[in-house]
């Protein structure tokens, strides 16, 4: 029996699967203090209340998917705060369960179901660079082998999923090689669905300088990726990006940018930056282009995904 894509029957549904938007901006708004390497992880520590809720919100906004605050959570990480392997465990597996119950109290109120299909759960899995906390997720710029980047990313990987997330994310990925050896360790998997987003440094090039089109022709031939896109970027990038992937791959797209401001990883602060292109006016001209996964990133907010799920297709059936 062939295991179902579970993104596609909100896609059948409404035409558009309405992503949630930024995690540790959003703890911030609520209190959170994330100046720690371990960044949103922090929290499953000391707040996880706050992640609940804030799972919740994003549900309540129209969001069909939840994601995990693992993004920066890694054994080596923990290791650091004085955890050992099996505390790490527990705490990744805290994270989805954070999810989960957000996600079932929001579903157990009959009013929030109405033409809506029960949102699902991805399991967020950032690049290396995101583990070193100095802004190379979006340079790419680290020096590993194939077999080292495996290691790294392998054991949360097999956790996440034995934990039961609907969906893996790969979420902001600057570098291709990266992207090829973790799409790699899903193979392991069989039965695993992923998606998979790159930071870009323009119109046409993920973050160490590989053509776009080029990434997306190399994954198009992944049967379990349902999705490929890019996330964390300034919204007048999206369009041409988007254009480049249409022409390699049927697969759905996906585009989930930030505020338009820029992080400063040396002072560990966001700059203003071209906020000009606003996601909500947008979201039309990227379902056009293909993009049937659309959301936020850094610094938007619950009120951003409301709107893009009031400016998306209609839903047209329970």
């Amino acid at each position: 029996m062939s295991i179902k894509n579970p993104i596609q029957p909100f896609i059948d549904n409404s035409g558009l699967f309405v992503l949630d938007g930024a995690l540790a901006s959003e703890l911030e708004v609520r209190g959170a203090n994330l100046n720690d390497p371990l960044w949103s992880a922090k929290i499953l520590l000391e707040q996880p209340e706050l992640l609940e809720a804030v799972n919740h919100a994003y549900l309540m906004a129209g969001a069909d998917m939840v994601t995990t605050a693992t993004y920066q959570a890694t054994f080596e990480g923990f290791s650091k705060r004085g955890l050992d392997t099996e505390d790490a465990i527990r705490l990744f597996q805290k994270a989805v369960d954070i999810a989960k119950n957000a996600r079932s109290k929001f579903w157990e109120v009959e009013a929030n179901r109405q033409g809506r299909i029960k949102p699902i759960i991805s399991g967020s899995i950032g690049p290396f660079g995101a583990f070193l906390a100095d802004g190379s997720e979006y340079s790419g710029r680290y020096d590993l082998t194939d077999e080292q980047l495996k290691d790294f990313h392998q054991k949360r990987l097999e956790v996440l999923i034995n934990a039961g997330v609907d969906i893996v994310a790969f979420e902001t990925f600057p570098s291709f090689r990266e992207a090829l050896v973790v799409l790699d360790l899903l193979k392991a998997f069989p039965e695993q669905y992923a998606i998979i987003s790159f930071s870009c440094k323009d119109e046409l090039h993920i973050s160490d300088s590989t053509p776009f089109h080029q990434v997306v022709a190399a994954i198009d031939p992944y049967e379990k990726v349902a999705a490929i896109g890019v996330n964390c970027l300034p919204a007048q990038h999206v369009a041409s990006l988007l254009g480049a992937a249409a022409a390699v791959t049927e697969k759905p797209l996906m585009a989930y940018p930030n505020s338009g401001e820029h992080w400063n990883a040396q002072d560990h602060c966001w700059e203003a930056g071209d906020t000009d292109a606003s996601i909500h006016d947008l979201v039309e001209l990227w379902y056009e282009l293909g993009a049937k996964l659309i959301g936020g990133c850094c610094r938007t907010d619950p009120s951003d995904i409301r709107r893009i799920r009031e400016k998306g297709p209609k839903v047209t059936s329970a």
